[in-house]
């Protein structure tokens, strides 16, 4: 039986990958900062309570995963936080620093630790969640756009490393996606602007040729996807799952 785990796998995009790997039969374990989250976890899906860009509960994490598994065949990389919105000129350092060390950081701690279990296997698949902001940028949100763009800067180079080894890395980049987070990213963006919310959400429909906001369920998708074999030759990719975003700030 096949192996994954989802960092921020107890809430939101997550959940559904960790729902969809353990419908398609793999052993999930999942992580999150949310301790309440994982302790109400579906049955049969493990899960640590562990910061993704803390590297010594990634360490632990990982010798934990070894110890138990004895390997790992696919990692989801999916950890972020939206990070503040405002213009340029107003953005706190706090912050930046905060957003790039969750969404960065934790990719590459991810990769890191997923590297040492995969290698000596010669095989496995690893996945991070980017984001349609990695591949154009978003207006107002310049640490979560620098941190999207370096999440597939990094993913690009961890499959020029590692493809010798057999591992392959690909990374998802959704668009706006329904749930929580986009709500308050809305919110935040329709204070800024000055707009109601009700406009900015209907204007992030209105820039994708499909004309609706991502689903959850559109994103594990993709992730089964890139975990099967059905994708043996696919590596180093940023692919879209948007709807086709052509216009950014429709506003």
């Amino acid at each position: 039986m096949k192996t994954v785990l989802i960092t921020a796998g107890a809430n939101g995009i997550g959940l559904v990958m960790a729902s969809g790997f353990q419908a398609a039969g793999y052993r999930v374990w999942v992580t999150d900062v949310d301790a309440a989250m994982i302790a109400a976890l579906p049955a049969g899906i493990r899960g640590s309570h562990v910061d993704a860009g803390h590297e010594l509960g990634m360490e632990a994490l990982f010798a934990d995963i070894a110890q138990t598994w004895g390997g790992l065949d696919v990692l989801c990389a999916n950890a972020g936080i939206k990070g503040p919105t405002a213009a340029i000129e107003d953005m706190p350092l706090e912050g930046w620093h905060q957003c790039l060390g969750v969404n960065l950081d934790g990719a590459m701690l991810a990769a890191k630790y997923a590297a040492r279990l995969m290698k000596p296997a010669k095989k496995g698949v690893m996945i991070f969640t980017s984001s349609t902001s990695g591949l154009y940028g978003t207006p107002y949100r310049a640490p979560y756009v620098a941190a999207k763009w370096g999440i597939i800067g990094l993913m690009k180079t961890v499959a020029m490393e590692l493809g010798p080894h057999g591992i392959r890395a690909n990374a998802i980049c959704p668009g706006s996606v329904n749930g929580p987070r986009i709500d308050a990213v809305i919110d935040a963006e329709a204070q800024a602007k000055g707009l109601h919310p009700d406009a900015v959400r209907a204007g992030y429909a209105a820039g994708t040729a499909l004309k609706r906001l991502t689903d959850p369920q559109d994103v594990a998708d993709m992730a089964l996807f890139l975990a099967s074999d059905s994708a043996k030759m696919v590596s180093g990719q940023a692919l879209a799952v948007d709807g086709m975003t052509y216009n950014v700030d429709p506003q």
